[in-house]
């Protein structure tokens, strides 16, 4: 968390700026999400799909897509006058993950987009945060003709600690992007502050 212009003169008031994950497996929207809500020109680094990497991207349910995200997506968003948030969408593919580290640090919280069709793929996210104690919230991306589930079959199927909130939403709209984020920003402040209470009490 830090403020947007650390130089600003004593008594005006400056931005706050929150880091956030946008995690999940291999096409499941994360680049998507991230495009949608950003309010500048998100930065991709997106790259063909090989023959070669097809060996070991399991695109099975995702046969149309045909570019992954090799390093981040970037995007930003305002929720309210003075507060924005700074998203950075991870790649999906386990060859990748030792960017997570580094994109991690400093993190308020994460959105995991889960793909019901696929649902296993968000488990390395889900344990990832689960194990580093990075408040996070589940994002069901709503894929058309995919079945629908309730919030609390997938909080069963996935095994999440009590509390961790589980969303239905439409990673393409900008409005069901923002209010996950809204979401997480909530959470992840309830969660925050209980960890200074337990520490100071």
């Amino acid at each position: 968390m830090t403020p947007e212009h650390p130089d600003a003169p004593a008594g005006e008031t400056t931005a706050l700026v929150l880091k956030i994950l946008v995690a999940g497996g291999f096409g499941v929207g994360k680049t998507t999400l991230v495009g949608a809500v950003s309010e500048i020109r998100p930065l991709r680094t997106e790259e063909m799909l090989s023959e070669g990497g097809r060996t070991v991207d399991d695109t099975d349910g995702v046969d149309h897509k045909v570019t992954t995200t090799v390093a981040m997506d970037f995007g930003r968003i305002t929720i309210r006058s003075g507060l924005s948030l700074y998203l950075f969408g991870t790649p999906g593919q386990d060859r990748f993950w030792f960017l997570w580290d580094e994109l991690a640090q400093g993190a308020l919280g994460a959105v995991v987009l889960a793909d019901t069709r696929r649902l296993e793929d968000c488990f390395p996210a889900v344990d990832y945060f689960e194990h580093r104690k990075i408040p996070f919230v589940v994002a069901v991306n709503c894929f058309a003709g995919a079945r629908r589930h309730d919030t609390g079959s997938v909080c069963r199927a996935l095994d999440l600690d009590p509390g961790t909130p589980v969303v239905l939403c439409d990673a393409r709209e900008r409005a069901s992007g923002k209010e996950v984020l809204i979401q997480l920003v909530e959470y992840a402040g309830r969660m925050h502050t209980a960890r200074l209470l337990d520490s100071v009490g």
